[in-house]
């Protein structure tokens, strides 16, 4: 079974930045599409990055474009978020996730979850 643990959030000054860190474990990551996701106070959870298992597509929420970039290691069973120039309204518990197959960067296409790091970001 595979399981995904998310680390490297945590209180950043606007304008910052952080790079997520999404392990797996149980089985390779190498075949599965994998999303970065986030849930805000109130607010239900939305996609904010996705790559699939080629690399050759990626999508970027438009919040988010141009600031933040997704990539993996499959060599080391491992995605990344890296977070530049981060707003208030970034602050959220960020979510990986990976599914075999998806057709969209939306939270119920993807079958396998890690439970979340909290990013902050507050002056």
């Amino acid at each position: 079974q595979l399981q995904l643990v998310e680390s490297g959030g945590g209180l950043v000054q606007p304008g910052g930045s952080l790079r997520l860190t999404c392990a797996a474990s149980g089985f390779t990551l190498e075949p599965y599409a994998i999303g970065w996701f986030r849930q805000a106070p109130g607010k239900e959870r939305e996609g904010v990055s996705c790559i699939s298992h080629s690399e050759g597509s990626t999508y970027y929420a438009d919040s988010v474009k141009g600031r933040f970039s997704i990539s993996r290691d499959n060599a080391k069973n491992t995605a990344y978020l890296q977070m530049n120039s981060l707003k208030f309204e970034d602050t959220a518990v960020y979510y990986c996730a990976a599914d075999p197959w998806v057709a969209d960067c939306d939270p119920s296409d993807f079958g396998s979850w890690g439970h979340g790091t909290q990013v902050t970001v507050s002056s």
